[in-house]
């Protein structure tokens, strides 16, 4: 794992050949938490780094893709991490990405773009330019990935293990409820009509509760229907939940509706969000809880 600092602030300069993985890195440190900026001219991130500690604000954590395309941009990047090396509050780090000659052409065929190095010449012309160009950068890398047989996945993989910190969660999950009369979450990936359940609407004394109280989720979870649904999804959330992980999912939204979103989604979403944080890191919302109970 990457040497963290806790006391200082961390960057990670994310650098190397065009085609070599630069896009599925910063997303992947952006999934991470890091404060991400892409494409940041070299002699800017001394600035941006003093500004945004002049700011109050709280980034601990940057990661900065830096495309070296020219000479005058390799002497730059030098320069402003010489002058972060020097800082005792920042702890710079460097993540030089590499593949093989043949790979980055067939990439560039496969994208149907031309090398920035050679507009108008072949992809294998400006491989070799870059290259040459990037020799130094990637003596100085604390970190060289040869991305030549990695799949995206692999490479976002290789990056969580190393970057990742135990407050920061790669994977996480919302379990949310809502009320369909209110509109349906639109931004859930998973959505659960529980209004098939026993209404507690229907008994006076709950009508006015929600399901964050005692007598309305032990009146919801007391029937056959709710304890059968329950095992199902136990079931299902077991089986789909490390396939989304495998395949590099970093958030999964899972919605219980009712008719209100006061009741029936509220004692599920809870029931579930208690379930699954005691193995993924999990956060209970109830979008609908503030109306009025009608």
């Amino acid at each position: 794992m990457a040497e963290i600092n806790s006391n200082a602030q961390e960057i990670v300069i994310i650098t190397g050949m065009s085609g070599a993985g630069k896009t599925v890195a910063i997303r992947s440190f952006e999934d991470l938490g890091f404060y991400c900026i892409d494409n940041l001219p070299p002699e800017l991130l001394p600035t941006f780094l003093r500004l945004a500690k002049e700011s109050g604000k709280n980034i601990g954590r940057v990661a900065v893709v830096m495309d070296l395309r020219g000479r005058e941009f390799f002497e730059a990047a030098t320069a402003s991490i010489e002058e972060l090396q020097k800082q005792e509050d920042i702890t710079p780090h460097i993540l030089f990405l590499d593949s093989d000659n043949a790979t980055l052409v067939n990439r560039y065929k496969e994208s149907r773009r031309s090398h920035p190095l050679a507009p108008f010449g072949t992809p294998l012309e400006g491989i070799r330019k870059e290259r040459e160009i990037l020799a130094d950068m990637k003596q100085m890398a604390n970190t060289i990935v040869d991305t030549t047989n990695k799949k995206p996945r692999e490479l976002r993989d290789f990056i969580i293990n190393q970057f990742s910190v135990l407050t920061t969660p790669s994977f996480s999950i919302q379990v949310m409820s809502f009320g369909f009369k209110h509109g349906i979450a639109i931004d859930a990936d998973l959505v659960f009509d529980v209004r098939f359940l026993k209404n507690p609407y229907y008994e006076e004394e709950l009508r006015h509760k929600t399901g964050l109280q005692t007598e309305v989720s032990s009146y919801v979870l007391a029937t056959e229907d709710t304890q059968t649904l329950i095992t199902k999804l136990t079931d299902l959330f077991q089986f789909i939940i490390p396939k989304y992980k495998e395949e590099g999912k970093s958030q999964l939204v899972i919605a219980f509706g009712c008719t209100g979103g006061q009741h029936r989604s509220v004692t599920l979403a809870e029931y579930f969000g208690k379930y699954l944080a005691n193995s993924e890191h999990t956060v209970i919302t109830h979008r609908d809880i503030k109306h009025s109970k009608e």
